[in-house]
């Protein structure tokens, strides 16, 4: 990973420092507040904003963090937020972007807590959730279908997907066990092409 800030584009400008981790604070809150589904929402919701409308960041850079905080322990998308924040106005802007994104869920869960025995057996709130569940399927698929674009450029990148991707649909093994093993590939397929 790279272990300065992304690369700035000739035609793009960003804010930097305090201004730019102050900024990530306020846009990881209004993700954190606007997303729903799972990490991978919130993902698709990164690329739609800072990849595709702000030009910040590559797709291959966001893939980056995704395949490294994917690899460490804790919850993924905290840890990809927590990265990209980082690389976008070092530790403030990391720091800054996992709290504004922790931020709208505390809020609501400490509603929802105080609340909870009069909204756990409503229709309504059932009824309302079901069709958030059924909004969020299609953006998650469509970040992956675009994520994939990037990480699936060659026959050996697509054979190792396919292989990931029946290994965890028809057996029992651990997703550590199938990322640990997709790195050691991946170092195994590097080395060779390098060699050649």
């Amino acid at each position: 990973m790279q272990t300065k800030p992304f690369p700035l584009t000739e035609t793009v400008s960003r804010p930097t420092g305090i201004k730019m981790a102050l900024l990530l604070f306020w846009e990881f809150i209004k993700l954190g507040a606007f997303t729903f589904g799972s990490g991978w929402s919130i993902i698709a919701q990164m690329e739609q904003e800072f990849v595709d409308k702000r030009h910040w960041v590559e797709q291959s850079d966001l893939l980056e963090l995704i395949a490294v905080g994917k690899s460490l322990p804790g919850i993924m998308v905290a840890n990809i937020v927590l990265l990209f924040g980082y690389q976008l106005a070092g530790p403030l802007g990391g720091i800054l972007s996992a709290v504004g994104l922790c931020v709208p869920a505390v809020v609501v869960m400490t509603v929802v807590t105080a609340i909870y025995d009069l909204i756990k057996n409503n229709y309504w709130v059932f009824a309302a959730l079901k069709g958030v569940q059924c909004a969020v399927v299609p953006i998650i698929g469509s970040a992956a279908i675009s994520l994939s674009k990037e990480a699936l450029k060659d026959k050996i990148a697509i054979g190792l997907c396919l292989a990931a991707l029946c290994i965890c649909l028809f057996t029992s093994i651990s997703n550590l066990v199938l990322v640990i093993g997709g790195a050691v590939l991946g170092l195994v397929w590097m080395g060779v092409k390098e060699h050649d």
